[in-house]
């Protein structure tokens, strides 16, 4: 399973539009929350370490730092790659002159943010930091999604986060909760990524009314906002399948 998801998935990309920069998938030892009842991006894992350096030095290795910014994502948290990873990674950034680079974080490993803030800031690196929220309601949050946030606040969140990923597309969303999400996201938040609920694994499905109201009534809105992401598709980053 992992040598075929490693031959045939996408990890590195361009993203050439709203806030430009190059974007790497690499491996980790696993989400370690893998409750979220929507998510099944954490079966992209090893727990090789040696075989996930390998395979994250060799993704490191196309980046050349011409946009100054790099985020790293790994179907987890930052906390889950392997310290050979974090070291390269801040390595590459320093070679190849990249001072800001971003990473996504469970709220459950919120307590680690600031030590790899730290890492990378002795360095002159500036960590941002993406946490996945889904929906700023807490009740469908935790009750219905299975986040694990505790019933977070967007000020508890914004302590911690600097940028937020939202999920819509799901049963009982409408365009008045969507609209909240995005501007209680921009109101808190540097920037917002809105991803669209596809097919997968898991017993949640995509809403066919709830996308069907975004994409007609809250992507026109919002599609030219410079602070405002949108996945239409899971892949729209590049990466990934």
């Amino acid at each position: 399973m992992e040598q075929e998801r490693e031959a045939d998935m996408p990890r590195y990309s361009v993203i050439e539009e709203k806030n430009p920069r190059e974007i790497c998938l690499l491996r980790g030892s696993g989400c370690k929350w893998r409750r979220c009842a929507f998510c099944d991006y954490h079966l992209d894992f090893s727990r090789d370490e040696k075989a996930n350096f390998a395979l994250n030095r060799q993704v490191l290795a196309r980046v050349d730092g011409h946009l100054g910014k790099l985020e790293v994502i790994n179907s987890g948290s930052f906390c889950d790659l392997d310290g050979e990873t974090l070291a390269e990674i801040r390595r590459v950034c320093l070679e190849k002159n990249i001072l800001e680079l971003h990473f996504e974080c469970h709220w459950m490993h919120r307590q680690q943010i600031p030590a790899i803030r730290r890492y990378y800031g002795e360095k002159g690196i500036e960590v941002v930091i993406k946490m996945g929220v889904e929906t700023f309601d807490g009740d469908y949050r935790d009750r219905i999604l299975r986040k694990g946030m505790e019933g977070a606040s967007p000020a508890d969140i914004a302590a911690y986060a600097d940028e937020v990923c939202l999920l819509f597309g799901l049963e009982g969303q409408t365009k008045a909760s969507m609209e909240a999400d995005v501007e209680t996201g921009l109101r808190y938040f540097r920037r917002v990524c809105v991803n669209i609920m596809v097919e997968n694994s898991t017993r949640v499905k995509p809403c066919p009314a709830a996308i069907k109201t975004f994409v007609e009534e809250l992507y026109p809105r919002y599609r030219d906002n410079p602070r405002v992401d949108i996945l239409l598709n899971n892949t729209d980053f590049g990466v990934g399948k």
